[in-house]
């Protein structure tokens, strides 16, 4: 049996956003739908002012039942779930996406200079989930036909480092452009050597390192039309700016023995890019 698409909703903007992205993949997939909504827990609240879980539960109720409304609105074939549960966000998000096949949050507020800006759940779940964790942006869903895919940006985007080449960046970034019927554009950026006459060679070398990790998904993969970038740069400027005409950007998360890290441009680019950015951690 396969594994739910799964959102995180609170009745927020961001969370509004994130469902109606949640609702379209799992149609496109032919999976189920589950909506979890966390109550928070504050077990330290001053007595007189404390809410009770029946007020927190008809309270998640209430949202539970207008977002499901506005998903068999949208997707009225997708099978859903939905359940409240009495914790903290992260952890509820946390316990939902190890049995996910997708989990999908929004992002709270716009950013300063360009994107949007991620809350401290979303950091926190995308730092340590197992599986990948997909961040949306508010504004998501409010033209139906570029939502569903009709119309709207065409490719999805890739950051690789060919250096240390991840199979489930490219395994993600493949199977997510081969279901949509969309290009896959594979950024792979580097520092130029600081003599000029070696600038050539390096740019072979990369070039060539690039297409070979990438070949045998392109086997795999024949359907998906395969686009390979190679170009110094700034990694995080390169996929930022790649964001603009995208429909997804795929970036990885190490996943550590002891606790986890959001690298410096997957960090970047969570913060900053105009599209969905998926987040899949590795090894």
């Amino acid at each position: 049996m396969s594994r739910p698409v799964t959102v995180g909703v609170d009745g927020s903007e961001g969370s509004a956003a994130a469902v109606a992205w949640a609702a379209d993949e799992a149609a496109l997939r032919g999976d189920g739908l589950r909506l979890v909504y966390a109550t928070r827990w504050a077990p330290h609240q001053v007595a007189a002012m404390k809410v009770s879980h029946e007020d927190r539960a008809g309270a998640a109720e209430g949202v539970l039942a207008a977002t499901e409304q506005r998903v068999r609105a949208r997707r009225p074939d997708v099978v859903m779930t939905a359940e409240e549960s009495e914790d903290a966000p992260v952890n509820v998000l946390l316990a939902a996406a190890s049995e996910a096949e997708l989990l999908v949050v929004g992002s709270h507020g716009l950013g300063s200079v360009r994107g949007f800006m991620v809350g401290s759940v979303g950091q926190e779940v995308v730092a340590e989930a197992k599986n990948p964790v997909v961040l949306v942006r508010p504004g998501y869903g409010a033209d139906d036909t570029v939502a569903a895919g009709g119309s709207g940006p065409r490719k999805v985007v890739l950051g690789l480092d060919v250096s240390d080449v991840k199979e489930e960046l490219l395994e993600f970034a493949f199977d997510f452009a081969g279901r949509h019927g969309v290009p896959l554009q594979i950024v792979h950026t580097w520092h130029h050597s600081f003599l000029p006459h070696h600038a050539a060679a390096d740019d072979a070398e990369t070039a060539s390192a690039l297409s070979e990790a990438v070949a045998p998904f392109r086997d795999r993969f024949p359907t998906v039309e395969v686009d390979e970038v190679a170009a110094p740069g700034r990694p995080a400027e390169h996929l930022v700016e790649a964001a603009s005409d995208a429909r997804l950007v795929v970036v990885g998360r190490r996943r550590a023995a002891k606790g986890s890290h959001v690298g410096s441009v997957t960090h970047a680019v969570i913060h900053h890019a105009d599209c969905p950015v998926a987040v899949v951690p590795h090894t």
